[in-house]
C-alpha cells in the first residue's frame, strides 16, 4: 500500500506508537479508544505515556493532519483499508491469554467493516487467534492478518521506525504482502508467512529471552558460590555473536508487561497441544527463585531478620526509561519484604503517589532516612550520582545491596558503606579487556 486509510483500535504503548509512527510514514491514521478523557487528552497532544519521542510524534501527526483520535470503533472503521487491533491481553485466570477485548472490537466492527480492509492483530495472541476472528467476522471477504509488534518499553518510537524485522503472516498472502506494503518506507526485512507461525513468532521470541535472562541470573548465583565475576563472565559470551550482549544483565528477576504473561501464555498453548515445553517452565520457575535469592541477601544484610528492619528501595518501575509499574520485580520484592515484616521505603524517579504496602518519597535521600540497608531495583543512571556519603549519613544501616551491579562499588565503601551485588562477591578492579 502507499498512503493508507488505516484505524487502529487501542491507545496503549502498542496502540499509540503503531498509530503515530504509521502516521509519520505518511498514512492517514485514526486511534480509537473507549476512554473519553484519554480520547480528549491526546487530541489536545497530551501523551501519558512516558516514552521518548512519542509525545513529539504525536504533535507532529496532529499538526499534518495526518493522526486524529476517537471515541468508538464502529463509526471510524468506515472507509478503512486496514484495522490494526492494539488492545490489552492480559493474563487470564488460568494463565492463558484473555482475548475478551479482541473478541469485542471484532464483534463490533464486522459487519461495517469495507470489503478488502484487513484486520491485523498487533497485540500478542496465541497461535490460532486469527482463524477465531475470521470465524467471529463471518466475512470472507476481510482478511485477516497477524502482525505482532517487537516494542520495547523506553525505546518503542525507536524500535517502530527501525525494527529488526517486520513480520506479517496470513492465510491469505494477498493481504500479507499488501500489509506488510504499509512499512516499506522503513526498508527493514520483511518475514511474509501463514498466520500461524507469526503469532508463535512474538511469543518464541519474547520466552527465549525471558530464558536467557534466567540463565544468566543462574549462573551470577554459580559466580558467587564459585568466587567467579559474571560481569567478567558475560563480557567474555558477549563476544560471541552466536550469543550477543543482549539480555546478559542478571538482576532481581524479570517482569514487565510482556514476559510473565507471554512466557505463562505459550505454556498453556504447549500444554493444550500436550507437550511438555519443561525448558520454559524450568526458566519461569528460576524467576521466582531469583527473587527469593534476593530477599535472603537483603536479610542476610540486615542481620538475619527481616522483621522490624527498615528497608530502603530505590527503583520501582520494572526497567529504567519507563513510568511501567506492571509485572515490576522490584514491586514484587517489596511485597516479599513487607510480608516479611521490613518497613519499605521507597523512591523512583517515574513514579509519584503511594503504593500499597510502603512510603514512597520524592527523593533517594529521605527514602534512606533510617534505613538499615539501600536496595537498588530499577537500573535509573541517577542513581549513579547519587551523593552517596550524604546517604550514607541518612541511613541507620550500612548495607547497599545493588541487584543491578549499576553502581560503582569503590564509590560506595568510599561512602563507608558495604557493597553486594548480583554475581559479584568480591569487590576488585579487573584487568582491561583484551580486544
Amino acid at each position: 500500500m502507499s498512503a493508507a486509510r488505516i484505524v487502529v483500535v487501542g491507545t496503549g504503548y502498542v496502540g499509540l506508537t503503531t498509530g503515530a509512527s504509521l502516521a509519520s510514514l505518511g498514512h492517514r491514521v485514526t486511534c480509537v479508544d473507549v476512554d473519553r478523557a484519554k480520547v480528549a487528552r491526546l487530541a489536545a497532544g497530551r501523551v501519558d505515556i512516558m516514552e521518548p519521542g512519542l509525545a513529539e510524534l504525536v504533535a507532529r501527526g496532529l499538526t499534518g493532519g495526518h493522526l486524529s483520535f476517537v471515541v468508538g470503533a464502529r463509526e471510524a472503521v468506515r472507509g478503512a483499508e486496514a484495522v490494526f487491533l492494539c488492545v490489552p491481553t492480559p493474563m487470564g485466570a488460568g494463565g492463558e491469554a484473555d482475548l475478551r477485548a479482541v473478541e469485542s472490537v471484532v464483534t463490533e466492527v464486522a459487519d461495517v467493516l469495507p470489503a478488502g480492509c484487513a484486520v491485523i492483530t498487533k497485540s500478542t495472541v496465541p497461535v490460532g487467534t486469527a482463524r477465531r476472528i475470521q470465524s467471529l467476522l463471518g466475512r470472507p471477504d476481510v482478511p485477516v492478518v497477524s502482525n505482532p509488534e517487537f516494542l520495547r518499553e523506553g525505546t518503542a518510537v525507536a524500535d517502530f521506525l527501525g525494527p529488526d524485522r517486520i513480520v506479517v503472516g496470513s492465510d491469505d498472502p494477498d493481504a500479507a504482502h499488501r500489509v506488510a506494503g504499509l512499512y516499506r518506507q522503513l526498508r527493514a526485512p520483511s518475514v511474509i508467512t501463514d498466520a500461524a507461525s507469526a503469532e508463535l513468532v512474538k511469543y518464541a521470541a519474547n520466552c527465549f529471552l525471558a530464558m536467557k535472562l534466567s540463565y544468566v541470573n543462574s549462573v551470577a548465583e554459580l559466580c558467587e558460590r564459585l568466587g567467579a565475576d559474571i560481569e567478567a563472565v558475560t563480557e567474555g559470551m558477549g563476544h560471541d555473536r552466536r550469543i550477543g550482549r543482549s539480555f546478559l544483565k542478571p538482576g532481581p528477576g524479570w517482569g514487565g508487561s510482556c514476559l510473565p504473561k507471554d512466557t505463562s501464555a505459550l505454556l498453556r498453548v504447549a500444554e493444550a497441544a500436550r507437550f511438555d515445553f519443561g525448558l520454559l517452565a524450568a526458566a519461569v520457575q528460576e524467576n521466582f527463585a531469583q527473587r527469593d535469592r534476593v530477599i535472603a541477601k537483603i536479610a542476610g544484610a540486615v542481620g538475619g531478620r527481616l522483621a522490624g528492619a527498615r528497608i530502603g528501595l530505590l527503583g520501582l518501575t520494572f526497567k529504567a526509561g519507563t513510568n511501567d509499574l506492571r509485572d515490576s520485580p522490584a514491586l514484587s520484592v517489596a511485597s516479599m519484604l513487607s510480608a516479611h515484616g521490613a518497613d519499605i521505603a521507597a523512591y523512583d524517579p517515574a513514579v509519584d503517589g503511594e503504593l500499597p504496602g510502603m512510603t514512597v518519597f520524592g527523593d533517594a535521600y529521605r527514602a534512606a532516612r533510617g534505613a538499615d540497608a539501600v536496595v537498588l531495583l530499577t537500573e535509573w543512571p541517577e542513581f549513579r550520582q547519587l551523593d552517596w556519603a550524604y546517604l550514607a549519613g541518612q541511613m541507620r544501616g550500612d548495607a547497599v545491596i545493588d541487584t543491578r551491579n549499576l553502581l560503582e562499588p569503590r564509590v560506595v565503601l568510599d561512602a563507608g558503606l558495604s557493597w553486594q551485588g548480583i554475581g559479584r562477591t568480591r569487590v576488585h578492579v579487573l584487568p582491561a579487556s583484551v580486544s
